[in-house]
């Protein structure tokens, strides 16, 4: 028996999607959009991708949902980038395979459902995610 792709809350006769949340713990904004969707009674699937990182299979499958380059996905004012990877040029197969290795470089929060995804920052665009 699968899971149901929506869910219908019945409170506030809103259908809300099942979402997969791309969550660090220790990040603020991450924590804010993770208590703003449960609040809004999302379904969430975490993947806390410090604890579980990415493969580079999932990352390319992500990046397709972002629609994005690896490039832009990376944290620009990490200490780790700025001291390994700042000006350097790599290919989008060698970013991918950098980011799978170092995924605290991985930018944060994102929410992805279905065949989309989104980084939420600023926290506010979630808003336009979910609607």
């Amino acid at each position: 028996m699968h899971k149901p792709i929506l869910n219908y809350t019945l409170a506030t006769h809103s259908i809300n999607m099942k979402l997969t949340f791309y969550h660090n713990s220790r990040c603020r904004i991450s924590r804010q959009v993770y208590d703003y969707l449960k609040t809004q009674g999302h379904e969430l699937q975490i993947i806390e991708y410090l604890k579980t990182p990415l493969t580079e299979k999932e990352i390319s499958i992500l990046l397709q949902k972002l629609n994005i380059k690896p490039i832009e996905l990376i944290r620009k004012n990490e200490a780790l980038f700025k001291e390994k990877f700042k000006g350097k040029n790599f290919s989008d197969y060698e970013w991918i395979k950098i980011i799978a290795e170092n995924p605290s470089l991985i930018e944060r929060p994102i929410v992805a459902s279905g065949h989309k995804a989104l980084i939420c920052r600023p926290p506010e665009l979630i808003n336009d995610f979910i609607k």
